[in-house]
């Protein structure tokens, strides 16, 4: 069980003589071990952590909570040093400690050539479905494709393309994110510098299918976005800048909101995501290149609320100080911060990835 220090003093304050001794040992740290073995021993007391929380690399994350009790996190094909990882699950009870499951894919897909990049893991029509980028840098044709699986730990079984850049008319198709509406509507949004697009989704016979047109929310500047609705708004999440040139990336995230999903989306200050001349959108998080920061923070998944009420923001960002993988990628490993709400617009305090030890997630059993 996860709590916060005041209620542990507050329960042992009944016990004379051990008070030190009792509060020393909730307040211990548990360092993350990266890599392990199939999470069965996960440490689930933490009071505190530090930035990085899983290294080496968990690039462009998503996450999901299953009916366990574990966080699973999904990430971006990369080079651990042991092996190329076909986008590596991880899991975990607190977001602090976690641990590797397995690789969702034993071979890639076969409906193009490609690295697997930015997946992002969804349950419905009781399945688990994860839906994936496939490209390569450069590529003329990259496009987004479907696994799915009854068990959220897999094996997960591809069943193909959803589309490609050729078909949706969309250069560099990629970074999908899968949302369903209030009333049950699926859709999903993708793109990379080369605008953002929302269409929806249909879904029949167990596959998916573009519905309708697509309708762009964004302009040439961003990647990777993420929808989440609060207090009656659709925030967009955005990724800004470069994500992979080791120490010297500039991602940083953006967002804005509508009372629409198909917006517009526009910023506190009124201007509007699809500007081609203004990189719009309330700064969240941004690059702090000092040989004690982290560069590049970005790629954001889905916001998770402790049991305190208290938002977390999961997104990737770059070690200084340790900026690349053995096979020389750039190294992106996971890291968690709260995110706060001034006057209904989000952001990580100071803008910046901490670096200091700070107070865990709370989560009751």
């Amino acid at each position: 069980m996860v709590m916060t220090i005041n209620k542990r003093i507050t329960d042992l304050l009944i016990i004379p003589g051990i008070i030190l001794l009792c509060v020393c040992c909730g307040c211990e740290k548990k360092e993350n071990n990266g890599a392990g073995d199939n999470g069965d021993d996960i440490e689930d007391t933490i009071n505190y952590y530090t930035n990085p929380v899983f290294t080496p690399s968990c690039a462009d994350p998503t996450i999901i909570k299953d009916a366990d009790g574990y966080f699973y996190c999904f990430s971006t094909e990369d080079n651990w040093g042991d092996r190329v990882h076909l986008t590596p699950i991880i899991r975990s009870k607190d977001l602090v400690n976690w641990q590797f499951v397995r690789d969702a894919f034993s071979e890639k897909p076969d409906w193009k050539s490609g690295s697997l990049w930015a997946p992002d893991i969804v349950y419905y029509d009781n399945k688990y479905f994860l839906f994936y980028s496939l490209s390569l840098w450069g590529d003329p044709n990259p496009g987004i494709g479907y696994a799915e699986s009854e068990s959220i730990q897999g094996p997960y079984t591809d069943q193909g393309k959803l589309f490609d850049s050729e078909q949706v008319g969309v250069a560099n198709s990629i970074d999908q994110f899968f949302f369903k509406d209030d009333n049950e509507r699926i859709y999903i949004t993708w793109g990379s510098f080369n605008g953002i697009y929302l269409n929806e989704l249909e879904y029949s016979g167990g596959s998916f299918s573009l519905s309708g047109d697509k309708t762009r929310i964004a302009g040439n500047f961003y990647e990777a976005s993420l929808i989440h609705k609060r207090n009656g708004y659709y925030y967009l999440f955005l990724s800004n800048g470069s994500c992979c040139d080791g120490a010297n990336s500039t991602y940083n995230v953006r967002v804005g909101r509508s009372e629409n999903l198909s917006g517009p989306y526009m910023d506190e200050s009124g201007n509007s995501l699809l500007s081609s001349s203004v990189i719009a959108g309330n700064q969240v998080v941004k690059s702090n290149q000092n040989s004690d920061g982290f560069a590049g923070p970005g790629h954001n998944a889905e916001i998770v609320t402790d049991d305190e009420g208290t938002n977390w923001f999961i997104y990737h960002a770059i070690e200084n100080d340790n900026p690349y993988l053995p096979g020389g990628a750039t190294r992106r490993p996971l890291l968690i911060d709260p995110l706060i709400w001034v006057n209904d617009w989000p952001l990580v305090n100071e803008y910046q990835p901490s670096v200091d030890e700070q107070t865990a997630p709370v989560f009751y059993e």
